[in-house]
């Protein structure tokens, strides 16, 4: 396996698990949000970056992120120089503070809209797999509402996928 292969692998090994944990939660939101646009390997590839930037998805820590901070990250070569990312990113942190005070944390917000269960979806060939769907474009104008940029009906869905919350199996692969 090549190294690359490595830096992303982890990602794989994630995609799909019901996860619970708020600091994963807000792992797989900050790579949905730095993903849009660009190829969901290369950015699964830049964890390790993230983490280093983003205090390994430590929400309190990232919702302070000052300028200068920021600064020092848009000159990283290995970090991904996108300045309204790096905000979203901040500012979702923002967000999920704001959510863990009013759901008690961001899993209890996020698995309310399946109802706490992974919903599962059944499709016979891998091209009926939709990009977005209802359910996300609801969570995506919820989300908008409590303060989160950067989460439109796609982003959510593949992150509804990443968590769990939303199992899309293909009949025929």
């Amino acid at each position: 396996m090549m190294e690359t292969d490595k830096s992303w692998n982890w990602y794989h090994e994630q995609w799909g698990k019901p996860t619970y944990d708020d600091s994963k939660l807000f792992q797989l939101l900050t790579i949905g949000i730095f993903q849009v646009g660009l190829n969901w390997k290369m950015i699964a590839g830049k964890r390790d970056v993230f983490a280093k930037y983003f205090y390994d998805y430590d929400v309190e820590r990232v919702a302070a992120i000052l300028p200068d901070e920021i600064e020092v990250m848009l000159k990283d070569s290995d970090m991904i120089k996108n300045e309204r990312k790096i905000n979203a990113t901040i500012n979702d942190a923002q967000a999920v503070l704001s959510i863990q005070k009013e759901y008690g944390s961001f899993s209890n917000y996020l698995w309310k809209f399946v109802n706490d269960k992974p919903l599962v979806n059944e499709y016979t060939e891998r091209d009926e797999v939709p990009t977005s769907s209802e359910l996300s474009k609801a969570v995506a104008v919820d989300m908008k509402k409590h303060g989160f940029t950067y989460v439109g009906p796609i982003v959510m869905y593949m992150f509804m996928k990443a968590g769990g919350m939303v199992q899309d199996n293909v009949l025929n692969e």
